[in-house]
């Protein structure tokens, strides 16, 4: 518990975040459902329509509709000009304000159609227009039940904006998923908490509000209202005294390797005299797209994954003839400066715990085929659509009977349960030794190789700065030492690291 107190004052920032896009998402909510909600209470038609659509979108999971806009709004860029953002604060707010939809726009349609009749009709009978009838009479009897619904909305958008982390835009959720990813429960508890304090202390806010409206309480009404204002100018004030020259934004896919790559990366702009932002747990093709626009500055990626999600290559030319290609492919394509190898692989095989390999009789993928059809194979959230496990599937003719999703991380832990019997693995990854799992031999060569990348978007590709201080990463990291870093940041011991401290060491170990 001492872990979590020491980690909570340290997001203050992530909180200002939050607290600014949840507030934005609510407000442009209500800006686009109350006045819905006003004319669908004059049409029956648009009322059903409004509140289908509405209803339509709580269908999508929120993830799914955070990471819609990043390709939409990308699609934008064409027409819109190279200023628009992509990935961040706009695609988050976009996604969430239609999450909010539903229940303003439900209750406000509610509250309209069950006005007393004859409350309305003495309205129309002292002569009052449209426009006082709602002002003077509508509204107020409606907005209890409408702040009904605004606290609804509030409590569900705080939730969902943690999920905005996956398309760059910091938030609470920024722990949570890092926490998650290498096994650091203190800071995924202290990314709830803090969540989950925001949206009750919202809710209790506006529940101010609202019973002051129904009680016709001003004091109550407006001194609800200054807390939340406070709230949101403290937060955007924070947010604001932070700002200066753009910093430089380093991406990281979501596993231990990137996040520990990225703090190394950072600690050497950063004594280099260069401020430093990092975007954790993005998606392999956010990461990619959102480097070539220059929404974000740097990442590693690996040649394997350029060569097959990118280049749509399936053929296999080998390491220096890959490394090229995509080098010059990346800089007249999407202007994106390859810097160079980082000196380690980290490619995709496939590993069993020993015991069971030996059991089965199984080293390599051709003897595996025999036994897929009576095995559970396990895999990251997007490898079984990726080019690589379709190539080796049909390379091998592979069949299990079972394939199962999981966090990087929870792979291992998987195998070691027994919920996977094969799972597909990292090289570089320390585990492989640390639980003396069995790689299997791949002789058809259908796994491309998977050279670790140093990427600069086009706005930092020529910065001389960035690229001294970079430069001395390359091919300076061997993958024992990787192995070693990323086995300090995942495992479960007194001996765990951070991946800063990780970083630090691995910086350390490769003469840095």
């Amino acid at each position: 518990m001492n872990d979590i107190w020491d980690i909570l004052p340290g997001l203050a920032d992530k909180l200002a975040a939050h607290v600014v896009l949840s507030a934005s998402a609510i407000g442009l909510a209500m800006l686009i459902a109350l006045p819905m909600a006003v004319w669908a209470s004059r049409s029956a038609v648009v009322s059903r329509l409004a509140l289908s659509l509405a209803s339509l979108v709580q269908t999508i999971p929120a993830l799914a509709l955070l990471a819609l806009f990043f390709p939409l709004l990308l699609s934008l860029r064409s027409i819109f000009g190279e200023g628009l953002p992509t990935l961040g604060f706009l695609p988050a707010l976009m996604a969430l304000t239609l999450y909010a939809l539903l229940p303003i726009l439900r209750n406000a349609v509610t509250a309209q159609a069950n006005l007393d009749p004859g409350v309305l009709e003495a309205a129309d009978g002292v002569g009052m227009t449209k426009w006082q009838k709602l002002t003077l009479v509508e509204a107020p009897l409606s907005a209890p039940f409408i702040m009904a619904g605004i606290r609804t909305a509030a409590v569900w958008t705080i939730g969902a904006a943690t999920l905005a982390t996956t398309i760059g835009q910091p938030s609470l959720g920024d722990p949570i998923f890092a926490g998650l990813q290498t096994q650091n429960w203190a800071l995924v508890l202290a990314g709830c908490l803090a969540s989950a304090g925001l949206a009750l202390a919202a809710d209790n806010l506006l529940w101010v509000i609202e019973v002051g409206l129904d009680k016709r309480s001003r004091w109550m009404t407006w001194g609800g209202v200054a807390v939340v204002m406070l709230g949101i100018l403290a937060a955007l004030w924070a947010q604001g005294s932070g700002t200066g020259e753009r910093r430089i934004i380093i991406a990281s896919k979501s596993f231990s390797e990137q996040y520990i790559l990225a703090q190394l990366i950072g600690a050497r702009l950063e004594a280099a005299g260069y401020a430093v932002e990092y975007r954790d747990g993005l998606g392999s093709a956010v990461v990619h797209s959102a480097v070539a626009s220059s929404s974000i500055d740097i990442s590693v990626d690996y040649t394997g994954t350029i060569w097959t999600n990118y280049l749509k290559r399936t053929d296999n030319p080998g390491r220096e003839a890959m490394y090229a290609t995509i080098r010059d492919w990346e800089r007249t394509q999407n202007g994106v400066t390859v810097l160079g190898r980082l000196g380690f692989e980290n490619a995709y095989a496939f590993a069993m715990r020993g015991d069971r390999a030996r059991e089965l009789g199984v080293t390599s993928l051709t003897d595996l085929t025999a036994a897929a059809p009576r095995l559970t194979v396990g895999g990251d959230p997007e490898f079984f659509e990726r080019p690589e496990w379709i190539a080796v599937r049909d390379a091998y003719g592979l069949r299990f009977a079972r394939s199962r999703n999981f966090a990087p991380t929870f792979m291992y832990n998987a195998l070691a349960s027994g919920e996977a019997d094969v799972i597909s693995a990292y090289t570089s990854d320390g585990r492989i030794a640390a639980d003396k799992l069995v790689v299997l031999a791949d002789p058809e060569g259908a796994l491309p190789s998977y050279d670790a990348l140093l990427m600069l978007s086009p706005r930092i590709g020529n910065d001389k700065g960035v690229r001294a201080a970079l430069e001395p990463l390359l091919g300076a990291i061997s993958v024992e030492a990787m192995r070693e870093a990323n086995l300090a940041v995942d495992r479960e011991d007194a001996k765990k690291q951070t991946p800063k401290a990780a970083a630090a060491a691995l910086a350390k170990k490769s003469g840095l």
